[in-house]
């Protein structure tokens, strides 16, 4: 399995990027994270500011390697003033940010459009 588009949706609303992993996500293995990383990444250097929603809308759930993306992605926005926040997650999803805590780090919306809006410059 590689990472590639087929794993990731990219679009643009405005100067805001979104991001849209499919299912397949839950199962991306560790030594894929890099191209997975890369595919992600390179549209928030395009904006001065990265302004991210990932909408997990097609993810039930998923586990450390897609965690260590966000984070990376997070780590990336913050250190350019940008933000990043979760839409469509799921009952699991949700469950497991607030194991981990990261619900406190990132917003989670229910919606696309609530996500967009919140971030919108």
């Amino acid at each position: 399995m590689t990472a590639s588009h087929e794993h990731f949706e990219i679009e643009w609303h405005g100067n805001t990027v979104v991001v849209i992993p499919a299912s397949e996500v839950e199962t991306l293995r560790w030594d894929l994270i890099e191209q997975a990383a890369d595919l992600v990444m390179a549209p928030l250097k395009r904006v001065d500011v990265p302004m991210v929603v990932f909408d997990l809308s097609d993810v039930k759930f998923f586990g450390s390697v897609f965690l260590s993306l966000l984070l990376r992605c997070h780590k990336y926005a913050k250190s350019r003033g940008g933000e990043i926040v979760l839409c469509g997650a799921s009952q699991l999803a949700r469950e497991l940010l607030s194991v981990t805590a990261l619900d406190t780090l990132w917003a989670i919306y229910d919606t696309r459009q609530e996500a967009l809006d919140a971030v919108a410059i």
